[in-house]
């Protein structure tokens, strides 16, 4: 479980599953509920030229939503074979890090961080891209794992373990967010930002592990404390 384990937070994992990214019951299964969960606190575009930047976006799975929504869908990340799915959906794609976003101040409507804060050392450093690729009342969706003891039995030792859940040794819970730090953060960026809590429906996990549904809803909880949504604008 510590930052040395080689195996631990690996970029490469995700290339080496890249097969899985659209099976809804292979390893990413989750990022597909989370998807779908971040997509209900987007509005409709207000036009045609609307822009989405999905940061850290993988093989794009913000995609059929960003569609349904209206948007032109611009998608952010390192894995080329990511990025060739991404493509293959719909997706125009950047590659290049989301700690040095390649694309224009005020470029963006909406700007989507989904699982990706707990991955890199900087997690402000992307809250601060997020920030300077927003026009002004700009919509920021997020979401990541809070740096508790209780995040990392669940994620990990837990959530690793079970099907649907994340592939074992893909988050370091070294690299899990400070909530504080971050709301502090994205109140001196302008942005007016609030956190809620989420978790996967249980009936609807049981009825996916049947074969009985495709995805999985997430529910809003009241704590923070493990897996965690943000929801807020640009002032």
């Amino acid at each position: 479980m510590r930052r040395d384990d080689p195996r631990r937070n690996d970029p490469a994992q995700y290339e080496e599953l890249a097969d899985q990214w659209w099976e809804p019951s292979g390893g990413f299964a989750m990022l597909h509920w989370l998807a779908e969960s971040r997509a209900e606190h987007i509005p409709p575009a207000a036009g045609p030229g609307a822009l989405l930047v999905d940061l850290a976006c993988g093989a794009g799975l913000m995609a059929p939503h960003a569609a349904r929504l209206g948007y032109r869908h611009v998608g952010v990340d390192l894995g080329a074979r990511g990025l060739q799915l991404a493509r293959e959906h719909g997706v125009g794609v950047v590659r290049g890090s989301v700690l040095a976003v390649p694309l224009v101040d005020g470029c963006a409507d909406v700007v989507v961080a989904g699982e990706i804060l707990e991955h890199v050392e900087d997690d402000v450093a992307v809250l601060a891209e997020a920030a300077r690729l927003l026009r002004p009342g700009g919509v920021l969706v997020i979401d990541a794992i809070a740096r508790t003891r209780l995040a990392e039995l669940i994620a990990v030792r837990i959530f690793e373990r079970i099907p649907g859940g994340p592939p074992p040794g893909i988050h370091d819970p070294a690299l899990f967010v400070d909530r504080r730090r971050l709301l502090a953060a994205a109140d001196r960026l302008g942005l007016e930002l609030r956190l809620v809590g989420l978790r996967p429906s249980v009936r609807d996990v049981v009825a996916w592990r049947r074969g009985r549904r495709r995805t999985v809803r997430m529910r809003p909880l009241p704590i923070t404390a493990v897996l965690f949504a943000g929801y807020g604008h640009k002032r």
